[in-house]
This record gives C-alpha cells, structure tokens and sequence, in this order.
C-alpha cells in the first residue's frame, strides 16, 4: 500500500485519544513512518517463500519525549503495534511471533529525535503470530497454551450465549499456526458459514459460536 494511505490510517488512530498530547512536537505518524520504513527495510524470505518481517519493536526517546509520552504510553505502544499489523496484511508480510512496540528512554537521543530497531523473535514454543478479535472488541493472543470457549467459568473465554455449549470449542497451537477444534457442541462451531469439526485457521476467518463472531488474525 502507499505510504501515505499508512500515514491517514496512523492519523485517524490517535485523533481524540491522543490529540491533545500531541498537539506540538514529536507526533505518532513520525513513529509510523520510521516503523513501517524499518519493517520494509528489514524484511526477508523464508524457506516457504514467504516476506518475514520484524515483529518486536524497541523505540527510543529522549527522557524528555518519554516523560511527554508517558500517560498515553500503553495506548500508543498498542495503536502502533495496530498498525504494524494492518500494514503487514496490506503487503502480504508474515511474522514470526507476536508484535510488540516498546518505547523506552535513551540518553543518545535529544529532545524531537529517536530511533527505532525492529528485530525478527518467534512466539512462545515456536508458534507465530495471531490473534483473535473478540466480540468485545479486545485483542486475544495466541501463544502456546490452549484456548477454550464456552459458557462455563472456567473457559479462557466465556461466551454468555445461550446458543453456545458450556464446552463448546478449542483453539489449539499446531505447527507454527493454530487448528480450531469443536468440542462437540450442541450447535456446532462455523468458519466462514461453513460447520466445521477442526479447520486449521487462516487469516480473516470468522469463527461462529453460536451468535458470537470472533475473527482470527495471523498477525
């Protein structure tokens, strides 16, 4: 996608949650262009022909910047991490592990300036990157550890539909990506309309558990 497109994309992220930090000075689109200059800088090809890029993301500040940052630091860090995602999907990127964007203080910087260095790091136990998009609008990870859904308390996501089995489904890890599995369900689990027994999961598949939509996203 063209840069610009990226740069409107940032823009819209941190109107109103961030104007009024960023009103003067060191602004979230110069973060998004060092970033995604840096991801499409270091970018290579896996033995499966795919485009790797980094997915951890230190970024340094001056103290006075980061101090500047610091009540809106968890939000930025998240919005950029958004957006390295969404510019990934846009080119066909792949990452190894899940995406990460740290910002930290450093001496070496002075006030305005700062660097960035992305670096290539694979998830827990080998796994890539992916996440589902909850009907919340929150963000699960995927790492090594099973994911469940149903309507008991126990399950890693509890699902107050009544279309839903207390034991309903499982995400589990496999290879280097994640196979979603029904448990047996009263009503069975979709991908994409489709009922499914296990399907191992692919980028923008949208998962039905009963009424409840989760969609999965591989990075």
């Amino acid at each position: 996608m063209a840069l610009k497109g990226f740069e409107r994309r940032l823009e819209r992220m941190v109107e109103g949650t961030f104007a009024r930090v960023f009103r003067s000075g060191l602004r979230p689109v110069e973060l998004g262009r060092r970033l995604v200059r840096e991801m499409d800088d270091n970018r290579s090809v896996d033995v499966r022909g795919r485009t790797v890029v980094p997915n951890q993301y230190v970024i340094e500040l001056s103290e006075a910047d980061h101090e500047r940052f610091a009540e809106v630091s968890g939000g930025l860090e998240r919005e950029l991490a958004e957006a390295a995602r969404e510019h990934a999907r846009d080119e066909g990127y792949v990452f190894m592990g899940p995406v990460s964007v740290h910002l930290e203080v450093s001496e070496r910087q002075h006030t305005g300036a700062f660097q960035i260095t992305g670096r290539m790091r694979e998830g827990t136990g080998g796994v890539g990157a992916g996440s589902l998009l909850l009907p919340t609008g929150e963000r699960l990870g995927l790492g090594e550890q099973v994911v469940t859904f149903g309507r008991k308390p126990e399950s890693t996501v509890q699902l107050a539909d009544p279309n839903v089995s207390r034991n309903h489904a499982e995400v589990r890890p496999r290879g280097n990506g994640w196979i979603l599995v029904d448990l047996g369900s009263t009503n069975g689990t979709r991908v994409n309309g489709v009922r499914v027994s296990s399907h191992d999961l692919v980028e923008g598949d949208e998962i039905a558990f009963g009424n409840t939509i989760v969609t999965f996203e591989a990075s």
